[in-house]
């Protein structure tokens, strides 16, 4: 009920939510969980059934989101299903682990035995299989929401800490 049509850049289902438990936020807007599954699998969705068939994404191979890509010189912007140009970005995939967890370990699979998708501290930024190229960079304000979210995912640490501090509590309430 929230946001663009198809739900925009992924990043709208992290950022607010690496701190924030979208599983304890409702309110005359929205349930923020049910937003969060919803947009991670709407933007999953579109990338197997409405994309473009050249841009080849796959199960293994989805998520838009903001990171470098396109043409060289590859430039930073937010890519949605409304403005799709081919590029994945892991960051997009990864960090919805707590929302599509059987969906994003295809993704984390496939980019762990694939070179392309590969840099000297992790997952490159960004991939396009239609050129077989990759943007090698690092940005911790990509790879930093994969490590955040999967530990969501996997022990709700990051979640539990911040929505035990009373000046969130005191902020949603």
């Amino acid at each position: 009920p929230l946001g663009e049509e198809k739900g925009g850049p992924l990043f709208f289902a992290h950022y607010s939510f690496l701190g924030l438990n979208p599983k304890m936020i409702e309110d005359k807007y929205a349930n923020y969980w049910e937003q969060n599954v919803a947009h991670a699998m709407i933007n999953r969705n579109y990338c197997l059934e409405e994309a473009p068939a050249t841009y080849k994404y796959d199960d293994e191979n989805w998520g838009l989101t903001a990171c470098y890509g396109g043409k060289p010189p590859w430039e930073y912007k937010a890519r949605s299903p409304l403005n799709d140009d081919g590029v994945i970005a892991p960051t997009a995939a990864l960090a919805s682990y707590p929302y599509t967890p059987f969906y994003s370990t295809q993704v984390l699979l496939n980019l762990a035995k694939n070179t392309l998708m590969q840099g000297t501290y992790g997952f490159a930024d960004a991939y396009c299989l239609s050129t077989n190229t990759s943007e090698k960079k690092h940005l911790a304000i990509d790879q930093g929401p994969i490590i955040v979210m999967i530990e969501n995912y996997r022990s709700g640490l990051i979640w539990n800490l911040m929505m035990k501090n009373e000046h969130i509590k005191l902020g949603l309430s």
